[in-house]
């Protein structure tokens, strides 16, 4: 099972990307804030988290970490729970940090080990 299923429980739709350019406006008129992109563009509160696990589940170098989580509070992702090593943990970040909209990521509900 891959992060987008586990977490929101959905499969990747299709023409779904990490970095996709906005195609609709926000619900209350104007552009849509950059953590609020969804996989394909449109408008969705969790855009974010679902984009970054996306790029996770694109990653074939990085397996699904079944006891972490992946949120968000405006641009700061948000992990939380368990990985198996330090480097993991790294690797997540550096991934999670390369998605739009991403402005810190947060790691300090991380346990490592």
């Amino acid at each position: 099972m891959g992060w987008l299923q586990r977490l929101f429980g959905m499969e990747k739709p299709a023409e779904a990307q990490v970095n996709p350019a906005p195609v609709e406006t926000a619900p209350e008129g104007g552009e849509i804030a950059p953590e609020r992109v969804g996989l394909n563009g449109e408008y969705d509160q969790s855009g974010l988290a679902k984009r970054v696990a996306l790029a996770f589940d694109q990653d074939s170098n990085l397996a699904d970490e079944e006891r972490l989580w992946v949120a968000q509070t405006g641009g700061t992702v948000v992990l939380k729970g368990e990985v198996t090593d330090q480097g993991t943990l790294d690797q997540m970040v550096s991934i999670a940090q390369g998605v739009s909209g991403c402005t810190n990521v947060d790691t300090s509900q991380v346990t490592v080990g």
